[in-house]
């Protein structure tokens, strides 16, 4: 049984996330996951970044992991989606009316001013990471945003990996000049309308905790608390592998 999703970009990093299975003990979730952080050190990879639930975090602070943050998950059906506002324009990068370049500028404007706590990647290694984990079709999924031909916002909706009909958003954000004036919520709002029309049946977004302005633009949009979990981080060093 798989209880944990990868994404692997060698040799910078890995990205681990738990996933949350009923009837699977704490010692199943340990015995998994010192066999995935053998092979991490094994093979020599810069750092792992782990989403794990805070139930375990003793556990790994003693495996010299670091506590980053914590991040809250939202999830919502994608029944009965709200009308969208067709003041905003979107387009998949696909259409080729932008190219690789300016979007990633995009990306890294939207990131700016962020309450997310975890350590932002450069944005060349974000962009492959999507490449990674979308495949040879990544445009398709990255999406940008205008209001009167001028650019608000971005996001990259799709089908989490391992499933068929989980919608996931790998990234989201709005351009810093036009936060504050319900552009999130709307953007957002579409995203979901195009998670169901690549067949995702329901939607799960996280955020760290203490962006508020993102859970404001969760429970906004019908999104219900659905878990919690620790952002945590280790480097390459010597590693004590016992579960423990």
């Amino acid at each position: 049984m798989n209880l944990f999703n990868i994404i692997k970009n060698n040799p910078e990093y890995w990205l681990v996330d738990q996933i949350n299975k009923e009837d699977v003990s704490k010692e199943e979730y340990r015995l998994q996951f010192t066999k995935i952080l053998e092979e991490w050190d094994h093979l020599g990879i810069g750092y792992l970044s782990l989403l794990m639930d805070e139930h375990f975090e003793s556990w790994l602070l003693q495996k010299n992991f670091s506590k980053i943050s914590s991040i809250v998950e939202y999830t919502r059906k994608l029944e009965d989606l709200p009308q969208i506002d067709d003041q905003i324009v979107w387009h998949s990068l696909s259409e080729g009316m932008l190219d690789e370049r300016e979007f990633a500028e995009l990306y890294d404007l939207c990131r700016m001013g962020s309450a997310n706590k975890n350590i932002k990647q450069p944005i060349d290694q974000v962009m492959q990471s999507i490449k990674n984990e979308l495949g040879s079709d990544w445009r398709k999924y990255c999406y940008y945003f205008t209001k009167n031909e001028t650019l608000i916002g971005i996001s990259i909706p799709h089908i989490e990996m391992g499933t068929d009909d989980e919608g996931r958003l790998f990234y989201f954000g709005v351009v810093p000049n036009f936060r504050g004036q319900g552009l999130g919520r709307t953007i957002h709002k579409i995203t979901l309308a195009l998670l169901k029309n690549f067949h995702a049946s329901y939607y799960v977004g996280s955020t760290d905790v203490h962006n508020s302005n993102m859970i404001k633009i969760f429970e906004g949009n019908g999104c219900e608390l659905r878990d919690r979990k620790g952002i945590y981080k280790i480097v390459k060093e010597s590693i004590d592998y016992q579960p423990k």
